[in-house]
């Protein structure tokens, strides 16, 4: 298996995880019937986000907790689900991919899931 290392791994990669996560038991309502995404348009927001984490190119322009908070509002996004979100990331990646880029792309996302179940958290107790 190769790292990834272009744009086309990105995508690939992002494609493969949403192809699993937008019919998952856990979490997959939060795409469908939450936030109803037009998964084309998020599937490129996506593609961007991960380019500009994994591979420095500065794509990626938006603000992606602003985008959760109102979600959080409709159907709370407790670590569970944050942890469901890690699991298939983590599997899409080690099943196609392995090198220094690919474990960045877990740690990254391991960040990130911390980081938003936390102020998802917070931001129900307030």
């Amino acid at each position: 298996m190769k790292d990834i290392t272009t744009r086309a791994d990105v995508e690939f990669l992002v494609k493969a995880f949403y192809d699993q996560v937008i019919k998952d038991d856990v979490i997959g309502f939060f795409f469908t019937d939450v936030a109803k995404i037009d998964l084309g348009k998020h599937l490129l927001k996506m593609y961007n986000f991960w380019e500009s984490i994994l591979l420095g190119n500065p794509v990626y322009e938006g603000h992606p907790m602003a985008k959760h908070f109102p979600i959080n509002e409709v159907s709370a996004m407790e670590e569970k689900h944050f942890n469901r979100w890690l699991q298939i990331w983590e599997k899409t990646v080690h099943d196609n991919f392995e090198g220094e880029n690919a474990e960045n792309a877990i740690a990254r996302a391991l960040n990130i899931a911390r980081i938003m179940s936390f102020k998802m958290s917070n931001a129900r107790r307030n």
